[in-house]
């Protein structure tokens, strides 16, 4: 590993912990969540789809009809994992939405038979630990002004598992597509999909004070492009399983964040079962590695 690689990766991690506390302080400015999720994604497109229409349009003019509707699966399924999740943190801690939304790659392992692939005896060890400490968060009560925590970690965890169908339906997609093509593709059919569900449920798209649209740019600046986008160029030049461990300490960062900016100090609890998460997904992803790629693509959070 060379030494810019170890740069590129601190600073992929810390942009991707920034995330939570951005959508926290959205939150506190009266932001709903379906509107942090859509400009976090619109945004990311408005920058994509140029590049995309000006050098990789001919890409998806290309594809299949069973890939396209596999592409529109994967955007739907990136909407609602950042619903779910943004949607988390108006309930519970940063840290206890941090590290269960982090557990994508435990679910993704799970669902392996449905691809007619099987984890292995140390996987299944894995996501048994995972799912020990994510019983441990859920059973803590996250103590401060969050009066329903259990929904919060419950939406955690369905932002997991959305994020999870997002990598399973994307992979063939994506071998199809150059990162630009997919991600542009899929940021742009998210961004429809959560502007529809704004406009059921009478969402607004504008009205909001004046430093809720500096976290939008900030959340597409930072987490979207200096994490993700950092992450995926990883990929090309490192081991997966190193970016993926790389990737557990998101949570980290973002109770740090959590405690230094909200005086957000998770309990005992909380503290202990997201280590045993974070243990338990090491342990997957590391027993995985070899054989199921897709278990090391990185989230979104």
């Amino acid at each position: 590993m060379q030494r810019r690689h170890i740069v590129l990766l601190a600073v992929s991690v810390t942009a991707v912990s920034t995330s939570a506390v951005l959508i926290r302080a959205a939150d506190d400015l009266g932001v709903p969540a379906l509107a942090i999720a859509f400009y976090r994604c619109a945004l990311a497109s408005v920058v994509l789809l140029p590049l995309l229409w000006v050098g990789h349009r001919d890409e998806l003019r290309a594809l299949s009809p069973p890939s396209r509707w596999l592409l529109l699966g994967s955007g739907l399924a990136l909407g609602c994992h950042f619903a779910a999740w943004v949607s988390s943190l108006s309930y519970t801690s940063i840290a206890a939405s941090s590290v269960l939304v982090q557990t994508m790659p435990i679910w993704v392992a799970l669902a392996g038979p449905l691809i007619g692939e099987h984890t292995s005896r140390r996987g299944w060890a894995g996501i048994m630990i995972a799912l020990l400490g994510t019983a441990a968060i859920a059973g803590a009560s996250s103590g401060g002004s969050f009066t329903n925590p259990v929904l919060g970690d419950a939406l955690a965890i369905a932002g997991a598992i959305f994020a999870a169908i997002y990598v399973l339906i994307g992979r063939k997609v994506r071998q199809e597509l150059s990162l630009v093509g997919y991600a542009g593709s899929v940021y742009a059919i998210a961004a429809a999909a959560l502007g529809v569900a704004m406009l059921v449920a009478g969402t607004p798209f504008v009205g909001f004070p004046a430093e809720a649209w500096v976290l939008f740019a900030a959340m597409t600046a930072g987490p979207q492009f200096l994490g993700h986008t950092v992450f995926n160029h990883l990929l090309g030049e490192m081991k997966a399983s190193v970016v993926s461990v790389a990737l557990l300490a998101e949570p980290v960062g973002a109770t740090l964040l959590g405690v230094l900016i909200y005086q957000e100090r998770p309990g005992a609890q909380v503290v202990a079962g997201a280590i045993v998460v974070l243990v338990g997904v090491a342990v997957t992803v590391l027993a995985e590695s070899s054989e199921r790629p897709e278990v090391l693509a990185s989230g979104e959070g």
